[in-house]
């Protein structure tokens, strides 16, 4: 069988441009109607069609440079590995096979996505626990409404790139000691996304999108910890000439409470209470997030002690309730006493028989010096 290239007098990396070129100048040469009563010029302009009729399709032509045929049936059967070796290699590697596409079919990349954005939300702790819903306001790339992304102007369309054929890959076919190796890459003249623009859309120069402030909805879900990142699924921007849109970020910051800070579930605070309430214990009202509840000081509270609030906590990011509230009591001991509080403090240490310093020198302790 005769070679497809060499019959239409074409190299192996041949664009499509020049293969219709050749194929034009051959068929005009051994057209039938050129040539009456010439049986070997009507062989010949049959197999210039047939080479064209092969290599002008991407598909059929990736399986005649890869077999020596553009048979499906063919191909499989002289391929061991089924989907070829590059199927084998892209399931690990991607795009970056080492194989550089070998046995794989033309793939037709079209508009890449859009790019994914950042941005952040401001949360107080009562919203961690209870969740929220807030709004990010993002400046992004959105769908051009004129063309509809197309990047074309109304009334016209997009046309199939000739260099790739509109598969967005040009083949490059060398010799190795293997054999024969296609390699693949970005078509240059339609960036990879197999389509050209020949009248651009007025609104967006042809890209299909322009960028805009846009308004988005955040449902804060209940447990998030500060630098939690939410991701909302195409809400990023629009890709170029109707590519898909990409993802938006939102990057939590929990504002510093006034009271509580936060231990992994569980909410903590640090409680003063005067060193009579701990000694002779006390009732309290205390202010948790949920609302106004009664603790109890017990009798001979240390500094340190913990009360513990159960289920008043943050929410379990991974499961059901919420954690603890934790209440660490600190003592204070005054050290402002008056005149008559201090006398009524070494009263006390009196009657326990707790020896402590001699008074300060001040008007009980004068009034006493007098007597003296």
């Amino acid at each position: 069988m005769a070679d497809h290239y060499e019959t239409l007098g074409v190299d192996r990396d041949a664009t499509d441009e020049e293969l219709k070129r050749a194929y034009r100048k051959m068929a005009r040469r051994y057209h039938p109607d050129a040539n009456p009563d010439d049986s070997d010029a009507e062989a010949r302009f049959k197999e210039v069609s047939a080479a064209y009729e092969v290599l002008s399709d991407p598909e059929r032509r990736s399986l005649y440079d890869r077999f020596g045929t553009d048979d499906p049936n063919a191909a499989r059967a002289a391929d061991p590995f089924g989907g070829g070796l590059g199927s084998i290699f892209d399931a690990f590697f991607g795009s970056d096979s080492p194989f550089g596409g070998f046995g794989s079919s033309p793939r037709h990349h079209g508009p890449p996505p859009g790019e994914d954005l950042e941005t952040h939300v401001d949360l107080e702790l009562s919203d961690v626990v209870f969740g929220a819903e807030r709004e990010v306001s993002v400046r992004t790339a959105v769908r051009c409404e004129s063309c509809d992304g197309s990047g074309a102007e109304a009334g016209t369309s997009p046309v199939r790139c000739s260099q790739c054929g509109g598969s967005g890959q040009v083949r490059k076919v060398r010799q190795s000691m293997l054999g024969q190796m296609v390699t693949a890459g970005a078509c240059d003249r339609c960036g990879g996304l197999g389509e050209m623009i020949e009248q651009p859309c007025g609104e967006c120069d042809g890209h299909g999108r322009r960028l805009e402030r846009r308004t988005y909805s955040v449902q804060v879900p209940v447990g998030v910890d500060d630098g939690t990142t939410l991701r909302l699924s195409g809400r990023g921007a629009a890709g170029p000439r109707g590519g898909a849109h990409g993802d938006l970020y939102v990057h939590t910051r929990v504002r510093p409470h006034p009271r509580f800070h936060r231990e992994g579930s569980d909410l903590v605070h640090e409680l003063h209470v005067p060193f009579t309430q701990a000694a002779l214990g006390a009732r309290l009202e205390y202010e948790t997030l949920d609302g106004t509840e009664a603790i109890a000081v017990p009798r001979g509270t240390e500094t340190g002690a913990v009360l513990r609030l159960r289920g008043r906590g943050v929410p379990h990011v991974r499961g059901r309730g919420r954690g603890d509230l934790l209440i660490r009591l600190v003592v204070d001991v005054p050290d402002d006493l008056s005149d008559e509080q201090e006398e009524l403090v070494r009263r006390l240490a009196e009657l326990r028989g707790e020896e402590v310093a001699e008074p300060s020198e001040g008007l009980l302790g004068r009034i006493r010096t007098a007597f003296r």
